[in-house]
């Protein structure tokens, strides 16, 4: 099972989204791979915290040797990390991916990733996060995946965005990985007591769109979790976003495992 988490706009919760939907899947006993291509590493840096920043080799080596003239092909899990989440690693991001993009680019590496997936098969579950741009590295990500989740915010920004978010994931399905699959728009930092959000989630409902349940809500305590370096599902497991992201994991497994294509759920907050 492969899920990229893809937003072109930034501050959406990607990060949070990848890292405790990941821990939940960890926590409920698979053995879970994130792969962080943002090379802004919030990720990694969830994770890991400040060794995120030493942490080699890392994604950056694995598409610099993909570029090498040489006959040499570098395996994925080569570059792989444990963190200290039980069964939970980490390919870490670093900012010097940001200087490889015009050469990847060039080069046309968008498959590599993908190629690189049988060597994952030892994980049973891998999380792609991803920059907030349409790059060689989110491009790789949803060549790579095979299900796509979009998270949003319920605003109206988010909200005329969405239209054309959706139209680049079907363009890459078509043109690049015909097995792609939006399970679903992932609404975060919902704010249940304000008519407004569920204003905005009733919208896109009603437009046919794939709107997941639970919503996970607004707290302070993501961020703790963020400064703990630690995924609020593990830091704090029977906080309610913990549940939140563990029956969302749940419903996403249950719908993987049936093959079931994704359908629009109901959006009222009960």
């Amino acid at each position: 099972m492969r899920w990229v988490v893809f937003n072109q706009k930034g501050g959406v919760g990607k990060s949070t989204i990848v890292c405790n939907l990941a821990a939940a899947a960890a926590g409920s006993g698979l053995r879970t791979l994130v792969v962080d291509l943002d090379p802004q590493a919030s990720s990694s840096h969830y994770l890991l915290g400040d060794a995120a920043d030493s942490a080699k080799p890392n994604l950056f080596d694995f598409f610099d040797a993909s570029l090498s003239l040489r006959l040499f092909r570098s395996d994925l899990p080569e570059f792989v990390h444990a963190t200290p989440v039980a069964n939970l690693d980490l390919v870490p991001a670093s900012r010097d991916l940001e200087a490889l993009q015009p050469k990847l680019e060039a080069r046309h590496k968008i498959y590599r990733l993908r190629e690189s997936m049988q060597e994952l098969a030892g994980w049973d579950a891998v999380f792609f996060d991803t920059p907030p741009a349409l790059n060689v590295f989110t491009l790789s990500a949803l060549v790579a995946a095979e299900r796509c989740l979009i998270p949003f915010d319920c605003d109206d920004f988010s909200r005329r965005a969405l239209t054309q978010l959706l139209e680049r994931v079907e363009e890459v399905k078509a043109d690049h990985n015909p097995r792609l699959l939006v399970d679903g728009i992932v609404v975060n930092q919902f704010q249940s007591r304000a008519n407004f959000p569920q204003r905005i989630v009733d919208e896109l409902v009603a437009d046919g769109l794939p709107v997941l349940s639970p919503f996970i809500s607004a707290s302070v305590r993501v961020r703790e979790s963020h400064q703990a370096a630690t995924p609020l599902v593990v830091l704090d497991p029977g906080h309610k976003l913990s549940g939140e992201f563990q029956e969302l994991f749940d419903g996403l497994v249950e719908k993987a495992r049936r093959g079931a294509r994704p359908a629009p759920r109901s959006a009222t907050v009960r």
